[in-house]
Parts: C-alpha cells; sequence; structure tokens
C-alpha cells in the first residue's frame, strides 16, 4: 500500500527559527552600527550642519515642511508628526504631489526638510525649484551632499553612507532608520532649546495612552461632598460614618478655618483601638500634617508619590493652600489608564 502519511519536510540541517532569529540579529547589528555611524558624525562635520538646522527652524517665522518619497517619504512623515507633537509646528507634504498643487501650502516663512538618501530624485525638481524662486531655505537630509538636492539646498544634513540591512544591500532599512534617527534628534534638540514642558507636551496628546499619562490631579480627583471632611472636635463615631459613607478609608479633618489639621486612615483605627474609641475625639486619633497633593500635579506624579510613599498610602487629599478641595484614590489612577 501506498504510504497515506503526509511529507514532512526534510531536515536541512538548520533550525529555521534559528535561522530566523540569527538573520534579525543581523539586521539590527547592521542598523545599530548605522546609528553608530550618525552619532560619530555628529561628532564632527555633521555637528556644524545639525546646529545651523536647529538653529535656522528655531527662528522661522512659518512652519517646517518635511517631505521626501517612498521609504523617505513615510519617514518624513514620521518625524513631522514628531516634531509638531514636540512643540515645532510641521506638516508634510508628498513631493511628487507638490507638482500638482500642494505647492500653495508652502509659504516663504517656512522652513523646507527634503528627505533623500540619494539626492538624486528627479520628482523632487519642482519643489526644490520652488525653494530657490521664493528664497525658501531648504535643508538636505541626504547620503551625498555632491547630489542635484544637496548641491540646492541651504544646509545638507549629510548621513554616513551605510549598508542596508538587507543581504542585497537594496531594501531601504539602515538608511530609513537612520534619517529616522537624526529626525528624531532634530525634534529632542527644538524641544530641549525651547525648554518645551511635560504640561505643554500634554495639550498636543488629550488622547491615548499619552493622554492618560498626562492628566492631572484636578482632572480625576473627586469633589465637592465626595470629600470625607469632620471637624477638629468631633467624635470619633460621627468620623467613621463619614469614613464608611463615602468609601475611601480615611476622613480629612479641618480646623474652624476649614484648614486641613489633620487625616484619619484605616490605619489610625487599628493604632488606637480600644473600648472607648467611638467616644474619643478626632483629635486623639488623627495623624497631623498629613501629606497633600496640588490639583495641577501629573497624575503619574501622583502615582510615584503613592508608589514612593512609606508607610504606604492608598489615597491623597488635593489642597489649595491648606484647604482641602479635592480627593484621589489609586484606583482613581488607575481607571483613567495612568501606570
Amino acid at each position: 500500500m501506498a504510504n497515506t502519511k503526509p511529507l514532512m519536510a526534510q531536515s536541512s540541517g538548520t533550525d529555521p527559527a534559528s535561522a530566523a532569529v540569527a538573520s534579525g540579529l543581523r539586521t539590527l547589528d547592521t542598523e545599530a552600527a548605522g546609528i553608530a555611524a550618525i552619532s560619530a558624525a555628529l561628532q564632527g562635520p555633521l555637528g556644524e550642519a545639525f546646529t545651523a538646522t536647529v538653529e535656522l527652524i528655531r527662528n522661522a517665522k512659518g512652519r517646517v515642511i518635511v517631505t521626501g518619497l517612498g521609504k523617505s517619504g513615510h519617514v518624513a512623515r514620521k518625524i513631522a508628526a514628531t516634531l509638531a507633537s514636540t512643540g515645532t509646528p510641521a506638516f508634510f507634504v508628498h513631493a511628487a504631489e507638490a507638482s500638482h498643487g500642494d505647492l500653495g501650502m508652502i509659504t516663504p516663512d517656512d522652513v523646507i526638510i527634503a528627505l533623500s538618501w540619494s539626492g538624486e530624485q528627479p520628482e523632487m525638481k519642482n519643489l526644490v525649484n520652488y525653494s530657490s524662486r521664493f528664497a525658501i531655505p531648504m535643508i538636505a537630509v541626504t547620503s551625498s551632499a555632491a547630489s542635484s538636492l544637496g548641491a540646492a539646498a541651504r544646509i545638507v544634513l549629510e548621513l554616513p553612507k551605510a549598508r542596508e540591512a538587507c543581504p542585497h544591500n537594496l531594501a531601504p532599512t539602515t538608511s530609513s532608520l537612520m534619517q529616522a534617527a537624526i529626525g528624531d534628534a532634530l525634534a529632542i534638540a527644538l524641544l530641549e532649546g525651547r525648554g518645551f514642558t511635560a504640561l505643554e507636551f500634554a495639550s498636543f496628546h488629550p488622547g491615548g495612552k499619552l493622554g492618560a499619562m498626562l492628566k492631572f490631579v484636578r482632572d480625576i480627583m473627586h469633589t465637592g461632598d465626595a470629600i470625607p471632611v469632620k471637624s477638629l472636635g468631633a467624635r470619633m463615631s460621627d468620623a467613621l460614618v463619614e469614613m464608611s459613607t463615602k468609601g475611601f478609608g480615611c476622613v480629612c479633618i479641618v480646623d474652624a478655618k476649614g484648614e486641613i489639621a489633620g487625616i484619619i486612615t484605616d490605619g489610625d483605627l487599628r493604632r488606637h483601638m480600644r473600648p472607648d474609641l467611638m467616644t474619643a475625639s478626632v483629635d486623639e486619633v488623627m495623624t497631623r500634617n498629613p501629606r497633600t497633593i496640588l490639583p495641577g500635579m501629573l497624575a503619574t506624579e501622583m502615582l510615584e508619590t503613592i508608589n514612593s510613599s512609606k508607610p504606604a498610602v492608598t489615597v491623597l487629599i488635593v489642597a489649595e493652600g491648606k484647604k482641602p478641595v479635592g480627593i484621589v484614590h489609586v484606583h482613581d489612577v488607575l481607571r483613567a489608564g495612568v501606570t
């Protein structure tokens, strides 16, 4: 009878999984060499051009127009997004579409960053001519300063020539990564140069995980009647009812001016457990000078405060001056997506 079992692949002596990992490692090593080459170049000739680029963009009255074709176009789109999100107004213009009306998006006050590894893309000719005609400064990101694009640019960020990770040295891999890296370096240099803060960053990133991480305490705190509060001199029985009703496991104790005098937590109850606890005054049980936070604190900072507190805390009073304006539980932070 004929063998009906499925044919099994013949072993070639090489584990496919190991071969895939080896290939991946070669790719990463090759691309890492490209990044290392940029780092070395920045400490040499590329550094002067990089500094000039940062100054040109910082002093521009308009926006940064980032352009490119093919893989360089995809990288250019990412660079524009990174610049815009870190405080440098920027957008992407497709180099080919520019010749069909999109040149009208570029003004004399703008700065153009043009990406082309070879610097010899004919589709960029009209955009280059437009830049020259209206004296719009152009920065070329290329591996050849002697190329047509390099010759037309005011500043050339000449990236070191590097081997592509592709075994045929053809598919843009290392080169694309190097373009993206120099774009990131520019964005961060501009960010740091203008003192762009986390608060400014938050205004550009209200959504997604970044938006959650950049929420303020005021955005998630409980306010008004939700805050468990009792006055100095109150009986512990009343404080316990307040703690149980509001559900935060604590009660804020305030003085006659409404200013924070102390806090009573579940831990305080355990430490002062005795037969007459319910008839005792809150003054006897509370912890004085409790830790508070400001409503303008980032939720991520609050989470760090909670995690670093000793003894551990799960809830914090939010105060303006010495008066309580809110309360936040660690669960509120987690529900907001801050981790």
